[in-house]
């Protein structure tokens, strides 16, 4: 392949962030028998087009697409780091916090698994987003918290599993940045093409 073919190739190909709504479920096909929304109900994305990793039906926040398979992979590895905003029932503690910061136990394919160590902290003030599609829950059930987890692994619900393991099961999870692309403004089911991905494996 010349350098101008291959050069071509790259020009050809399309990356998208989005902001994934609660209910919608990260892939483009469905399930047989299913009949939940889905990634392209948002928005005429390229033939080809993939989640770059998913977020679970009853997550929501930044997701990146693509069309590059290999540029996909790159942004999964362990040195891109994966922010969350998540609300949790209770006021959360120190102690908790230190807990996942330092690793937690979880059950991930009917085995036990310590997380990696990882970066999180109490958000003081609730951040600034978009009310979801569905309540959490009514105030008077009791008192939440917001706490800013940033892992670089991807277990299968990971971050919920995390914070149940401390005693504060997730309310709500967001994922607001991946490496070094942010959800920014973005409101659910928007769609922004991004001219590379080249960022997100930095931070």
């Amino acid at each position: 392949m010349t350098a101008i073919s291959q050069e071509n190739q790259v020009e050809s190909h399309h990356h998208f962030k989005m902001f994934k709504l609660w209910g919608c479920v990260s892939q483009f096909k469905p399930k047989p028998k299913k009949s939940k929304t889905l990634l392209g109900d948002y928005y005429d994305f390229p033939e080809a087009t993939m989640a770059i990793g998913r977020l679970d039906m009853d997550s929501e926040g930044l997701l990146l697409l693509t069309t590059d398979g290999m540029v996909s992979y790159k942004v999964r590895d362990k040195s891109i780091e994966k922010e969350y905003y998540v609300q949790v029932d209770g006021i959360i503690t120190d102690e908790a916090i230190e807990k996942m910061q330092n690793g937690v136990e979880i059950s991930t394919n009917g085995t036990i698994y310590k997380t990696l160590p990882c970066k999180a902290y109490k958000l003081e003030d609730e951040p600034k987003l978009p009310p979801r599609g569905r309540n959490i829950r009514k105030s008077k059930h009791g008192p939440t918290s917001w706490v800013s987890i940033t892992i670089t692994e991807g277990k299968f619900r990971q971050v919920r599993k995390m914070t149940a393991s401390v005693g504060f099961p997730t309310l709500r999870l967001v994922r607001v940045r991946i490496g070094n692309i942010h959800l920014g403004n973005l409101l659910p089911e928007d769609v922004f093409e991004l001219d590379n991905l080249d960022e997100a494996l930095t931070c």
